[in-house]
């Protein structure tokens, strides 16, 4: 029970890697709090995660929403001791076919996002002197990618963030850490074509896609004590893939 009595908020907790991670979480003892704007699917989660978990509705990249739901959570809990930032989004597109909207609603969500649960997250964690902030970036983030160019400029945006952050909060016990996923089963890959999904795995060394529980695997370690040492740094767990 390595986050025992700890509480841990999951951005983007209601599916795919932040499910895996707030399960990860719970079952280690740590009290979870699911942010995520979709409500429905959100609820059954914790429902299913069981009394360790609740529900708040949140917009990530609405300033008044995160605000407004870190400071209930303070109010509840006492405390935040580990925040994910693992909302995001794609809106894939040319970059001739890119519109500013397109940009934009990548931007604000994904790096804006993280961005704006960082601040409100952080002022509490100092009042605490302690804090585990994990940001989830992506290899696209460090690699780019056609068609996403979007989706790498927020991923990339997050990794400068992690580093600043990591060196603003250090004297306040505070870590902050980036896991760069790569290819990861998840609702946002599946969708992908055959011929896509086969083009990737061929660039991976270990043979085989990611899973959503190898992501909270390393989340869980990073939220730990035992990581107490470990800050400012980007993982990429990828298979080998961007070695």
């Amino acid at each position: 029970m390595v986050l025992n009595e700890r509480i841990a908020l999951i951005t983007g907790g209601a599916t795919g890697i932040g499910a895996a991670i707030s399960k990860k979480f719970a079952e280690n003892g740590a009290k979870v709090v699911i942010g995520d704007i979709d409500e429905k699917t959100g609820v059954e989660k914790t429902k299913e995660i069981g009394e360790n978990a609740h529900f708040y509705l949140l917009n990530v990249s609405d300033e008044d929403s995160v605000n407004r739901v870190v400071d209930e959570i303070v109010k509840t809990y006492k405390k935040i001791d580990i925040l994910i930032n693992n909302a995001g989004i794609t809106n894939d597109r040319l970059v001739l076919r890119m519109t500013k909207e397109d940009w934009m609603r990548v931007i604000e969500v994904n790096l804006t996002g993280t961005f704006l649960v960082t601040r409100a997250v952080s002022k509490y964690m100092i009042k605490e002197r302690y804090g585990r902030i994990i940001n989830i970036s992506s290899v696209i983030g460090l690699i780019g990618n056609a068609g996403q160019a979007n989706y790498a400029a927020s991923k990339a945006g997050i990794i400068g963030f992690t580093k600043s952050c990591a060196k603003e909060f250090a004297s306040r016990n505070i870590t902050v850490n980036a896991i760069a996923p790569g290819f990861i089963e998840t609702r946002m890959t599946e969708v992908l074509p055959e011929n896509v999904k086969e083009a990737y795995l061929k660039l991976i060394p270990l043979g085989r896609f990611g899973k959503p529980d190898d992501v909270a695997e390393l989340a869980l370690f990073l939220a730990s004590d035992r990581a107490g040492y470990i800050t400012g740094q980007v993982i990429a767990l990828d298979g080998g893939m961007v070695m």
